[in-house]
């Protein structure tokens, strides 16, 4: 079973990129976050034509995710079960296994509304997670979770401290939401870390590396287990003027069920 994240920074701009990754990688779950479109506008029968079917939560300019399977997908749930209007967070069984795609607040800045916000919505994250799962059960968490987890999952790492992607209260509250029952499977798969999904468009960062991982792919231990290997796409990071890529690269985990 092959699970990848990717936040795609307006599924309109980048639509041929999706169809042609779906071709070429055949995922079982592909879950993207930043669609930046409504449910209505989302390419649901482009997508269809690779034989997916999608489960959406859009929203107009901002946010919006979107979990793609070609299996089905049953027990979709929207939002974190509360009156948050901010479309950030899907979730459906495939093939068995829960598998969820999540845009995590940014933040803007450290001490701002929106980093309170940021702060906030992990906690509640993590309180869904309490009330709709155990630990054993087969789970994935996935998304742009918007949080460097240590210092290995940033090339400048003291450029970034100050920062909101890397900030000790941010990587804090990740580490709450993984100790809930989650393996990083990333990590697993390279814990000498170095390993980056996004790279600002400014001042050369991709050519220079100068990234961060804030994409990631979290199992329960059951599934976790079974994952034979996990890496990032980083040819979906290049491009040209007239094929611009997202910012982030797709991040990808192959499973034994």
């Amino acid at each position: 079973m092959r699970i990848a994240t990717w936040n795609v920074n307006s599924v309109k701009a980048r639509e041929a990129r999706v169809l042609g990754w779906l071709r070429n990688h055949r995922p079982d779950a592909l879950c993207l976050q930043e669609l930046k479109t409504t449910d209505e506008a989302y390419p649901a029968e482009a997508v269809r034509g690779e034989g997916y079917d999608s489960a959406v939560y859009g929203q107009k300019a901002f946010n919006g995710v979107a979990l793609i399977s070609p299996h089905p997908i049953d027990s979709v749930q929207r939002g974190l079960g509360d009156d948050d209007p901010q479309a950030r967070l899907i979730g459906g069984v495939v093939g068995g296994v829960t598998v969820y795609s999540a845009y995590f607040p940014n933040g803007r800045s450290v001490g701002s509304d929106a980093w309170e916000y940021k702060l906030a919505w992990m906690g509640r994250l993590l309180d869904l997670l309490e009330s709709r799962h155990d630990p054993a059960d087969p789970v994935v968490l996935t998304g742009d979770f918007n949080v460097a987890p240590d210092d290995l999952d940033a090339a400048d790492p003291e450029k970034w401290a100050p920062s909101v992607l890397c900030h000790p209260l941010a990587r804090e509250a990740l580490e709450r939401i993984r100790d809930w029952g989650f393996v990083d499977v990333v990590r697993k798969h390279n814990p000498e870390g170095r390993l980056y999904s996004w790279w600002d468009y400014r001042r050369l960062a991709f050519p220079r590396n100068d990234g961060l991982r804030i994409d990631h792919v979290f199992a329960t231990a059951a599934v976790a287990a079974t994952s034979a290997g996990a890496w990032v796409d980083r040819d979906q990071r290049k491009g040209r003027k007239t094929d611009v890529p997202s910012d982030h690269a797709p991040v990808v985990a192959d499973f034994a069920l």
